[in-house]
């Protein structure tokens, strides 16, 4: 019998994830049906019997801390991020957060080192994430906000030295960067800025690149973003948001399934994913 999955958001028009695990699926050899469950947050609860029916389930905005609850156990990346984004049923609900891991083997994979100098831009949910992943690895952390988000900034800067009291982390104003001297192993955008429909936007001044190595952008739509455009004109180094998003994706199946994924047979589906995103929207 074909197991069951799923995407379980609101609202999910634009969403890449069915053809994302569709072809995980194929290349892993085991069978599976992915559908999508856009359900509003007022309709959670009197749908989660038919969510826990399934033999797994992504979970996205704005579901991710929702779902906490509803949880038999949780895996530590759940904890440390108060997030979920993958569940697994069976005897027990277990939820998991793999954007961690996708976003470590983004940077693995575009040759990148989370020990260095790293400048996040941006402290919301996913930049949150980025610093504190990047502070666990060794980093020493630059979390550059507006005004209006160094309040968000300190609380993260908080949540990182609760968890390592050593941990090298400052917070900068995003319009001041290119004016500063720091340069970076890597610099991270956690913000939206370059996002389609507004493709012409970045979140820094393109003076700062010419000072970063490598520029990770977590947009993934369009697959080359301004900024990712700009850096790579500045000699850096880039990737975009859509690797990421992939190997959330492989993680999630190694937990469904412990499935297992050649790294090139991967590659070649974030190429074809990006492909799909381009002409998606160009045609639009």
């Amino acid at each position: 019998m074909t197991k069951k999955f799923g995407i379980l958001g609101y609202p999910l028009g634009h969403t890449m994830s069915p053809p994302i695990h569709k072809r995980l699926f194929e290349l892993s050899g085991h069978d599976g049906d992915y559908d999508i469950y856009e359900i509003p947050p007022e309709e959670l609860e009197t749908k989660m019997p038919m969510l826990k029916a399934l033999a797994g389930f992504n979970v996205t905005i704005p579901h991710k801390v929702e779902l906490l609850a509803y949880m038999d156990e949780l895996d530590e990346t759940a904890k440390r991020y108060k997030a979920l984004n993958v569940v697994s049923c069976g005897s027990k609900y277990i939820g998991y957060n793999t954007d961690c891991y996708g976003f470590r083997k983004s940077i693995e994979q575009m040759g990148a080192s989370l020990s260095g100098s790293v400048c996040v831009l941006g402290a919301g949910g996913v930049g949150r994430m980025f610093a504190i992943e990047s502070a666990l690895c060794g980093a020493q952390v630059t979390i550059a906000v507006r005004e209006s988000g160094i309040e968000l900034a300190r609380r993260v800067q908080s949540d990182i030295r609760a968890q390592n009291p050593n941990a090298q982390v400052r917070i900068a104003d995003i319009a001041k960067l290119h004016l500063q001297s720091e340069s970076y192993h890597l610099l991270i955008n956690a913000t939206p800025a370059g996002m389609y429909p507004k493709v012409d936007t970045m979140a820094v001044d393109a003076a700062l690149l010419p000072q970063c190595e490598y520029v990770f952008d977590s947009v993934y739509n369009p697959t080359v973003t301004k900024l990712m455009h700009e850096a790579k004109k500045a000699g850096c180094k880039v990737a975009g948001g859509m690797a990421m998003l992939v190997w959330q994706a492989v993680k999630a199946h190694q937990i469904w399934d412990n499935a297992d994924y050649d790294a090139n047979d991967i590659h070649a589906l974030i190429n074809e994913m990006a492909q799909t995103v381009d002409k998606k929207f160009s045609a639009q």
